[in-house]
């Protein structure tokens, strides 16, 4: 197959390339080329998004597209360039476009939508994401059609992954000790590793694979995920599991950012981490252990300087500890 990836230099649009690549299909990387390095081997086109031009494709045809895209505006040009030409279509949305984010075991086709995002917006904003991919994915659907298939994920984890929404526990738990754990023990997660989401767009190009699925895995039960994660770390910590109203009083934040503990989200926002994840599973999908991704992120940064403006300090942490214990 020729497999166009619009991105390929980053995150999930570069291991796209590189599984595709691995299963011996024709890639070409069409990117801008500032933020990172295509993988060896492919076909490098530079394309801006901002300043779309196509001629480097003039006359060609593609058996896939993979689009990563998340501004609006930025999406109809491309598809006025290329949808004629393309046999299937991959447009990577999220699971931030559900405005009901309460409902334990929602689905794709049953979980209420945000409202779109005007077509021409080019509002790259954290809070216009979720309404920008709604808006991209019906641009997406409108002109492709049943050649459309588009992954919602949840939280991309794994090698090279810069944030510390998953990393946070790879790293704590090697440190063991006494370990805050936040909320219930028995609250759902989901996440999904880059490599498994890269080779399952891959497997619905090649088996045109359509329509529109969550794409992370089936719920783990919190507590099962730190032992699993500690196992897979070589350590025995001591969890201490702190009430979601002590963590938030105390100045722990939800998620990501200064102050916060990855994968936690309050009670009220626990659908998004307990989608169903059924017909994904049917259509393809397949997952690694948790244990593997969080010792391949840890390996994958081994000797890289970690950000505390993006977690949980141990000195903040062991007061929560110590407040706990004393209340």
């Amino acid at each position: 197959m020729k497999i166009l990836v619009l991105g390929g230099t980053m995150f999930l649009s570069k291991a796209v390339a590189v599984a595709a690549q691995a299963r011996g299909h024709e890639v070409i990387v069409a990117a801008r080329g500032k933020s990172g390095r295509p993988p060896e081997g492919v076909r490098f086109v530079t394309l801006d998004r901002e300043n779309p031009e196509f001629s480097a494709l003039d006359g060609e045809t593609f058996d896939a597209v993979v689009d990563v895209a998340r501004i609006p505006a930025q999406i109809t040009p491309v598809l006025d360039a290329l949808a004629d030409r393309v046999g299937h279509w991959t447009f990577v949305s999220t699971i931030s476009v559900y405005s009901d984010v309460e409902t334990v075991g929602g689905t794709a086709d049953t979980t209420a939508l945000l409202e779109p995002a005007a077509a021409d917006s080019t509002d790259p904003s954290v809070e216009a994401y979720g309404a920008s991919k709604v808006t991209c994915e019906n641009l997406v659907r409108d002109r492709l059609g049943d050649k459309a298939f588009i992954p919602r994920p949840g939280l991309i984890v794994g090698p090279g992954d810069p944030s510390y929404r998953f990393g946070y526990w790879p790293d704590r738990l090697h440190d063991a000790g006494e370990v805050l754990a936040p909320g219930a023990p028995d609250r759902g997660v989901q996440w999904i590793d880059v490599r498994d989401h890269a080779e399952w767009i891959v497997h619905a190009a090649e088996n045109q694979v359509v329509g529109t699925f969550d794409t992370v895995t089936e719920p783990m039960p919190f507590e099962r995920f730190l032992h699993e994660i500690a196992r897979a770390m070589g350590t025995e910590p001591t969890l201490t599991w702190v009430s979601e109203d002590f963590v938030t009083e105390h100045g722990v934040n939800p998620w990501a950012g200064p102050d916060s503990i990855g994968l936690w989200l309050p009670a009220d926002h626990a659908g998004m981490l307990t989608r169903d994840v059924s017909t994904a599973l049917e259509a393809g999908l397949k997952t690694r252990p948790v244990g593997e991704s969080a010792r391949d992120w840890f390996d994958s940064m081994d000797g890289a300087e970690r950000d505390d403006a993006k977690r949980l300090g141990r000195a903040k942490e062991a007061e929560i500890l110590a407040a706990w214990h004393a209340r």
